[in-house]
């Protein structure tokens, strides 16, 4: 009979084995994923992990429910001071644990703001209409009526189909907004909410053209931005504050590299109209969408952001100059770009590639898969489903991040022509490959990491005897490095 020691030792194997796989013999290219820091990882795991730390505002006073809450209420103060510093914005809540809740709180926290001057025995109403970008042109999951957006936006009695309409895109470039169609779209239409962003995303969205048209209207619509995809690369790319926009929401995984947790910021100066809404949207936070906000991925993310305010100009600048020349030596190794080329192909970290007449994009995907190369397929703006995708997606933060630079992409972009074009194996020259970029870069130098990794497990492990191993080990290696 299997013993519980014989089970978890059976799954330790294979998450060992798993470990080494993704992160020290293969290519991460998922554009929605990012591997955290050391210590970041360690801080996940920390004591926090377990507890919790529900909080409301009443009557003026911010007002928690459990006690031992001293700690981790002093590093969301903190994380959120030092988010607010990255974005530039006057208010930021951390209590989503995902880049989809954070949009449906702000979803339901509009929907709470345009109820406020109900009279009593008047019907709560939904948003009358919101516009978005489309689900088969990048727009993302969470902002459409079957994501984080359901049920909260009325529906056209006539056909029976939720009041939304999407941003228009150019014929030429279907990735990038058509100015003059959208000015009348939003003449005729005037939605309540106008939310920007994208999972397919290249180029920047019209923030500041938008809000130039709308501004002045009496009731002008909120301007969001979900920047889930680019929220590491806040202020290089767009700074969506500066243009205009109301709030910004974001998972913070993937350009940005921290755990997995979401974020709402808000610009509301004292005179913004919409100065209440962030009642709203907090209120939706808690009690309205979270209790436990995993407390230990927060103290994480404050670390991760530490991080990032150190290195941002550095990462940020490298990773876009990463894409535009992996771009660049995909077209070269003949496999078909999405994008201007006049533009580099990109303006994020993403670039997207056509492979319709080599197979289906799925299979393609697995086929890099199978030679340690991990994407995702992607249906294309021409594609009829997401079942017969031409396309496939990659993003180079990752891989950045381990400190790769333009040179070596032309290296990986050479190997996935071979696997695209050729059908050739070459998994283990991927794997070679991949033992040039092990060491992360964009945090703390390994040597400091080590030493406070140590006090951290000493502080985590309950056996002393085990902690003390640990960290004696992992003390001695800090050394090392130091006198190497």
């Amino acid at each position: 009979m299997e013993t519980l020691a014989d089970k978890i030792s059976a799954w330790c194997a294979r998450t060992e084995q798993n470990n080494i796989w993704r992160q020290k013999e293969c290519f991460n290219l998922i554009p929605s994923e990012n591997t955290a820091s050391f210590l970041v990882k360690l801080a996940e795991i920390s004591d926090p992990s377990g507890r919790y730390a529900e909080h409301r505002l009443m009557k003026g006073q911010e007002v928690y429910f459990y006690q031992g809450t001293d700690f981790i209420r002093e590093v969301e103060i903190e994380a959120s001071k030092e988010l607010g510093r990255y974005f530039g914005c006057t208010d930021v809540e951390l209590r989503t644990i995902s880049g989809q809740m954070a949009n449906e709180v702000v979803f339901k926290g509009l929907v709470k703001f345009v109820n406020r001057g109900r009279q009593p025995g008047q019907p709560f109403r939904r948003l009358r209409l919101v516009m978005n970008n489309d689900l088969g042109k990048g727009g993302h999951l969470s902002s459409q009526p079957m994501g984080a957006l359901f049920n909260l936006v009325e529906e056209d009695p006539d056909s029976g189909k939720e009041r939304v309409v999407n941003i228009p895109v150019r014929k030429d470039n279907p990735y990038q907004a058509d100015l003059e169609l959208l000015a009348e779209v939003l003449k005729k239409h005037r939605p309540e909410l106008i939310v920007f962003g994208k999972s397919m995303f290249i180029y920047s969205e019209p923030v500041r053209f938008v809000y130039d048209l709308v501004r002045d209207w009496p009731d002008r619509p909120v301007l969001m931005y979900d920047m889930s995809h680019v929220l590491g690369l806040y202020g290089a790319f767009q700074a969506p504050f500066e243009e205009g926009a109301d709030v910004v929401t974001g998972s913070t995984h993937k350009t940005f590299y921290g755990p997995q947790r979401g974020v709402v910021a808000g610009n509301f100066p004292e005179n913004s109209p919409f100065k209440k809404l962030w009642t709203d949207i907090q209120g939706r936070a808690f009690p309205g969408s979270t209790s436990n906000h995993h407390l230990g991925t927060l103290l994480g993310l404050l670390f991760a952001t530490y991080e990032m305010n150190e290195f941002k100009e550095a990462y940020q600048n490298q990773v876009r100059e990463n894409a535009k020349a992996f771009a660049r030596y995909l077209k070269q190794a003949g496999i078909s770009v999405e994008g201007d080329e006049a533009d580099g192909f990109t303006e994020t970290h993403q670039v997207l590639i056509r492979v319709k007449q080599f197979g289906n994009g799925q299979d393609i995907a697995r086929r890099l898969e199978d030679n340690n190369i991990i994407t995702n397929y992607q249906a294309l703006p021409d594609d009829s489903t997401f079942l017969e995708s031409s396309g496939i997606r990659m993003g180079v933060q990752e891989m950045t991040r381990f400190g790769m630079k333009e040179p070596d992409f032309e290296v990986l972009a050479g190997l996935i022509a071979e696997v695209v074009i050729r059908n050739k194996q070459v998994k283990d020259e991927v794997r070679r490959y991949r033992q040039n970029f092990l060491t992360m870069q964009y945090c703390l130098p390994e040597k400091q990491a080590l030493e406070l990794a140590g006090r951290l497990l000493l502080s985590i492990l309950p056996s002393p005897e085990l902690g003390s191993f640990l960290a004696e080990n992992l003390l001695k290696r800090a050394k090392q490095l130091q006198t190497a």
